[in-house]
């Protein structure tokens, strides 16, 4: 998405992230005082100061949102491939799926992050004009072309080597336990552990 975005961008658009536009454009925002970190995962209430609240009112807001046993194994084995230190990294790398999984330090992250959450400003009000389920793209996406006034040609990048069947990597205690850190989420997006 970003870069789909980013081929359009125009010379003065602020961009987050690691695309090659925004790493060129990171000097215009470094000394830019904010309210968090601003990077390609920042939430609405971390970018307050890069932009104004009232500017935040006026934008077309989305993200984009992943079925949460999908995003738990993309987000373990992206761990595992990183080279910082960090306890979510040396965690990955020294256990299996499973005892990631259920280590608090994880459940207390993937709890703590619902979609909602980086949708939150900083006054804590949620704002959000699309929420486009990765596996529901072509049906979600709609609103988001209709403001843009183009359709958006995405091509798949930064594949994973992963299994792609998600469900391989469950048990079904883990399967369930899953759910229960990602009701929320879950509820809201009418996602399952098996496909429709």
């Amino acid at each position: 998405m970003a870069l789909a975005l980013e081929a359009r961008a125009m010379k003065d658009d602020v961009m987050l992230g690691d695309t090659p536009k925004a790493r060129k454009r990171r000097r215009k925002i470094k000394e830019t005082p904010t309210a968090g970190r601003l990077w390609k995962h920042s939430t609405l209430a971390d970018i307050e100061g890069l932009v104004g609240m009232e500017e935040i009112d006026s934008y077309f807001i989305f993200t984009l949102v992943r079925n949460p046993w999908n995003r738990a194994v993309s987000y373990y084995h992206w761990l595992r491939a990183q080279a910082f230190d960090h306890p979510a990294v040396t965690l990955a790398q020294n256990d299996d799926f499973s005892g990631f999984l259920s280590h608090p330090q994880t459940w207390h992250a993937l709890r703590a992050t619902p979609a909602r959450h980086y949708m939150t400003d900083a006054r804590g009000d949620e704002l959000c004009d699309a929420y486009i389920r990765l596996e529901h793209f072509e049906q979600d996406v709609t609103s988001l072309e209709k403001h843009l006034g183009f359709q958006l040609q995405l091509e798949q990048v930064n594949a994973s080597p992963r299994n792609a069947d998600y469900r391989s990597y469950y048990s079904d205690r883990d399967a369930a336990f899953l759910a229960d850190i990602c009701a929320e989420d879950i509820a809201r997006f009418g996602y399952r552990f098996d496909p429709a």
